[in-house]
């Protein structure tokens, strides 16, 4: 739960938000949790204030003025979530610490009229380069954001809505972030990636902006899930899934937030969801509305639910992977489960992931643009040659349980480093 204030004037705040984890685990920085000094007390907290000044490419719909992060615009938001009021949102730079840290606690400055909100939201570089999920921070020590594992690399969002449709909006003057270490325990890991059955709608909306700030184009490769919490930062693959239809699969990153809900993270656990707890995990709160009457049949907006849709499909990825209506699909969220291995990005259009390493095997999936793939392992296969480049090494992707040519894995080497042999 947030806090809003109810009178337009300054004050210190501290956003809250659920206790929250993921299910990804790391073996890496085992114990750091509960770490202490050299002397033998606890550690003192990591203290950071983050530049707001610091406006960017891959920030949505905000400006800084007069010494306030503020909305460019009060009345601009996803076009896929149609007439909600205007949002924006600021991804800070990362902040490198020089210890582990688990514990995460935000500070805002604020003015928050009636009405409007303001949300921080923090997430932990693993030690295979891979993020965790966004958490919710708040400033006091039950509503701090409990990362799943220690990190040495932190980064926060801030997310400015405004009150009603073209209400007053909110104005962030500063925000200070505090990490540390506790003793919390740590959930276990998946065996693998979570993988629903969704029923798929087709977004559209060609023109449209999506809620981390991309244009969407004709035959677009994208999808959006109701919740910020898998959102990746523009032009970034850093949260994909991939999406199986009637045809074949497709990696895509997820771009914007939609459809119907932006609070329902229903692939996480009961106990850490941020909305609609009493659904089971992989239940979207849409599906439940128009199978079953939940929440009256209507949306966290109030509209009535006309289809059961859990995720939406730029219109490249719908008809890629074989849909010509809307209809039910197999997404798998990659950044989930045992996340072991070493990840890399990829480069090219159209790579295609095979079951083994030649090209004469099965095709498991297409990576239609770049993206970040998780490598277990590496071997040598079918000698190939693509603009220029010869290479017989094939990386294994354990997400995609299939391999591609080590051409395609953008670094200078071709024997990737620290990887071993399948």
């Amino acid at each position: 739960m947030r806090r809003t204030p109810t009178r337009s004037r300054w004050r210190r705040i501290a956003l809250t938000g659920a206790i929250c984890a993921t299910v990804l685990a790391h073996p890496a920085y085992a114990g750091a949790a509960g770490g202490t000094a050299e002397a033998g007390g606890p550690a003192p907290p990591a203290t950071w204030r983050a530049d707001l000044s610091d406006v960017g490419a891959d920030d949505v719909n905000v400006r800084y003025v007069q010494g306030d992060l503020r909305l460019r615009s009060q009345t601009a938001a996803p076009a896929s979530l149609h007439s909600v009021p205007g949002e924006g949102s600021q991804v800070l730079a990362p902040e490198r610490l020089e210890r582990p840290v688990n514990r995460v606690r935000a500070e805002l400055d604020a003015r928050v009229p009636a009405g409007a909100d303001v949300a921080v939201d923090v997430r932990g570089r693993a030690p295979d380069g891979g993020w965790t999920q966004w958490l919710p921070a708040g400033g006091g020590a039950a509503d701090a954001a409990r990362l799943p594992f220690a990190v040495t690399e932190v980064q926060a969002r801030l997310t400015l809505r405004a009150g009603g449709t073209g209400g007053a909006a909110p104005a962030v003057r500063a925000l200070r972030l505090r990490a540390d270490t506790d003793a919390a325990p740590r959930p276990r890991a998946a065996a693998a990636p979570l993988t629903y059955r969704l029923f798929a709608t087709r977004e559209g909306l060609v023109g449209g902006t999506t809620a981390n700030g991309h244009v969407i184009r004709p035959d677009d490769h994208f999808v959006a899930l109701p919740s910020r919490r898998g959102l990746s930062p523009k032009g970034s693959a850093e949260y994909s899934v991939q999406v199986c239809g009637p045809a074949r699969c497709e990696t895509a990153p997820v771009w914007d937030v939609g459809p119907w809900n932006t609070r329902d993270d229903y692939w996480s656990p009961p106990s850490v969801r941020e909305s609609w707890r009493d659904l089971p995990q992989g239940m979207p709160e849409a599906q439940a509305a128009y199978q079953n009457g939940y929440n009256g049949g209507r949306d966290e907006f109030g509209r009535r639910v006309a289809n059961p849709a859990g995720i939406d499909l730029a219109d490249g990825t719908f008809y890629n992977v074989g849909l010509n209506d809307n209809g039910w699909v197999d997404v798998t969220f990659l950044w989930t489960g045992d996340q072991t291995g070493t990840r890399f990005p990829t480069w090219g259009t159209d790579v295609r992931v095979r079951q083994e390493s030649n090209t004469s095997s099965a095709v498991l999936t297409t990576l239609p643009g770049p993206t970040q793939v998780r490598v277990e392992c590496q071997e040598r296969g079918e000698q190939i040659t693509y603009e220029g480049h010869t290479n017989d090494a094939w990386a294994y992707l354990p997400d995609y349980g299939g391999f591609i040519s080590n051409i395609f894995i953008d670094v200078a080497d071709a024997w990737l480093p620290g990887v071993p042999e399948c």
